[in-house]
């Protein structure tokens, strides 16, 4: 077994991405890469204050990271881990589809 600081964090990663706000705005760095508050508000349908709320909480858990120039603030993807996370995710789900369309 892991140890209970790691299940805990853990558990909290599992949590922000749970909500599918999140992974939209996930989804949007993965396709478009580095984006700005303003792009990624627009790509995801949320509202630049929804939007901003989601990414700092994602950030301060490693999830994207941050570059600011002057003003603009413009987010990516912490590292490869989250695109895997994220693909393994959705090969897992389409394995469970599969299985019950053969059922």
């Amino acid at each position: 077994m892991p140890a209970p600081e790691t299940v805990e964090d853990l558990a909290q990663i599992f949590g922000l991405l749970a909500d599918p706000g999140r992974l939209r705005l996930i989804a949007a760095l993965l396709e478009g890469g580095e984006m700005c508050v303003c792009d990624l508000a627009a790509a995801t349908g949320h509202s630049m204050s929804a939007a901003s709320h989601a990414l700092r909480l994602l950030r301060v858990h490693n999830v994207v990271k941050v570059r600011r120039a002057g003003r603009m603030a413009y987010y990516r993807l912490a590292d490869s881990h989250v695109r895997m996370l994220f693909d393994l995710a959705i090969t897992h789900m389409r394995h469970g589809e599969q299985d019950r369309d053969h059922e």
